[in-house]
């Protein structure tokens, strides 16, 4: 591909520009055009190729690995909005303490407005013009410290990332192209679909008093650990695709059979539209992907012949905070980084379950992710679910971070991954959800009726893994967080040894509740 050129005329980009009066304003006719700045902007082939030979070296990729200009062209290959990380003077240590800021506290305005002032003093400097504030500055989280701005030109990244009070400088709406770079062939991040499933004989045992159990659930001692707990009591935060309306057992059949005294609740934090006009798309599942999670971890104990899900009994809060299960738009980090903030918050949610994710990381996610930590919450998120594009990668983000539990899924009766499923040294737990000979996958509900549906890879494993700490907490209610893994720790196969792929293997939910 021919090197592109760009012509950046901050002059007439309205989007950045207001002048004080109307003789400020230059006709666009006359010399002014003289004022541009001419860029070679490296390719989007070129800067993928980066990010992808980094996920392959050294399984992970972070924005600082590029150069000021690969920087500015990833931007202008997207939408052009900047996610800025920020600190206040002299602060350190922000990641582990990050619940405990105040971002209107007088030293962190000063930070976020020191950043303001800046990006206006070098694009007035340069194009001695007025920059008015609003203009350029699009968004301040009013919890996590990050602000976002509509920046087009290199020397302000340049500026941005000298600066002291920085964290980070990120585009917010990159894309990596995996097509390009496997060998041609199609693939869909959506992993959306949900239906239900006619062929699922000797995928089930009926159960009292008139529930499909899975498969997999005997061999991961999860109806013995119903003897002793149901998950009563515990609250799980999801956050995935949202919950389908049309799903009676995640709404008004919530409470049906042997599952009684318990709350659903749906929210959506995902928003559409650009930039300059954004709007809430509501807590309805329009993937499947969330209402299968969901179904997982907490489907009834009832009477119509549907899938029961393995913390039958435990409450439910579905966020809505992205449209897919990649979270590699900005709309989808926006969603999701808000939905752990909104989680983090609530006092009754003890468990985060996460089966999404990215092949990279993301620093305002990861701010998030970081915030509800701090909060206490126990996080799991999916170890990576993909078809060749991205199987030779290991654990995705954010399982890749020290603050969540990575989960992937294995085969039955062997330590070998699903076809569909990541691993490796960042894995925690493993669980067994594809059956030997057959490759079927566990049950849990669809988007409506109560014929069950199948669902495989690692987000069935993580939401699996959800319910297993929702049957160990409520066993013991008085436990914290590390007292509740520690438990599930003790009940896998490996422990107290790590497996370089697998970590402390497969969970045994009876004995974790002992």
């Amino acid at each position: 591909m021919e090197i592109k050129k760009i012509l950046t005329l901050i002059l007439a980009a309205s989007i950045l520009w207001s002048c004080s009066n109307d003789d400020e304003m230059l006709d666009m006719k006359d010399d002014s055009v003289e004022i541009v700045q001419e860029i070679e902007l490296v390719p989007k082939e070129d800067i993928d190729a980066i990010i992808i030979k980094s996920l392959q070296d050294n399984d992970e990729f972070k924005w600082s690995q590029l150069n000021d200009v690969q920087l500015w062209s990833a931007l202008m290959h997207a939408d052009s909005i900047l996610t800025v990380g920020y600190k206040a003077e002299g602060e350190s240590n922000i990641n582990e303490r990050i619940t405990s800021i105040n971002v209107e506290d007088p030293n962190w305005v000063k930070s976020r407005t020191d950043i303001v002032e800046e990006t206006r003093f070098v694009l007035e400097r340069k194009y001695q013009r007025s920059v008015n504030k609003d203009d350029l500055e699009r968004f301040s989280h009013d919890v996590l410290p990050f602000l976002e701005m509509k920046i087009l030109d290199l020397e302000v990244i340049s500026r941005l990332r000298s600066m002291e009070n920085v964290r980070y400088i990120e585009p917010l709406s990159y894309e990596v192209d995996f097509q390009t770079y496997n060998e041609g062939q199609r693939y869909s991040d959506s992993g959306c679909s949900n239906e239900p499933n006619f062929n699922i004989s000797g995928l089930y045992t009926t159960i009292s008093p008139n529930a499909k159990m899975s498969w997999n659930y005997p061999q991961m001692g999860i109806n013995q650990a119903w003897e002793y707990s149901t998950g009563a009591g515990i609250t799980i935060g999801m956050i995935d695709t949202g919950v389908s309306p049309n799903q009676e057992n995640l709404g008004g059949q919530f409470n049906s059979g042997f599952s009684q005294g318990r709350t659903v609740e749906r929210r959506g934090t995902y928003q559409t539209g650009m930039w300059w006009w954004k709007e809430y798309d509501g807590p309805d599942d329009k993937c499947g992907h969330g209402t299968s999670m969901a179904g997982v971890a907490t489907a009834p104990r009832g009477n119509d012949g549907n899938a029961v899900g393995v913390a039958y009994n435990a409450n439910l809060v579905g966020v809505r905070g992205t449209s897919d299960v990649v979270i590699n738009g900005g709309n989808e980090k926006d969603g999701v980084t808000e939905a752990l903030v909104y989680l983090g918050n609530r006092s009754d949610v003890k468990i985060i379950s996460m089966s999404i994710g990215d092949v990279f990381n993301n620093s305002k996610v990861a701010d998030g992710i970081r915030y509800a930590y701090g909060k206490g919450k126990l996080i799991f998120a999916a170890a990576g679910t993909s078809t060749s594009f991205t199987n030779w990668f290991g654990v995705i983000f954010p399982a890749s971070m020290n603050e969540t539990v990575a989960v992937t899924g294995v085969k039955e009766g062997q330590y070998k991954r699903c076809d569909v499923c990541h691993s490796g040294s960042k894995v925690d737990f493993t669980v067994i959800m594809e059956q030997a000979g057959t490759n079927a996958h566990p049950l849990s509900v669809a988007m409506n009726g109560d014929q069950p549906s199948t669902v495989g890879g690692s987000s069935v494993a993580t939401a699996t893994t959800a319910g297993i700490a929702a049957l160990v907490w409520s066993r013991n209610p008085g436990w914290s967080r590390s007292q509740v893994l520690q438990k599930m720790k003790e009940s896998a196969d490996f422990y107290p040894n790590r497996n370089s792929e697998f970590g402390y293997g497969n969970l045994n939910a009876f004995t974790a509740v002992q």
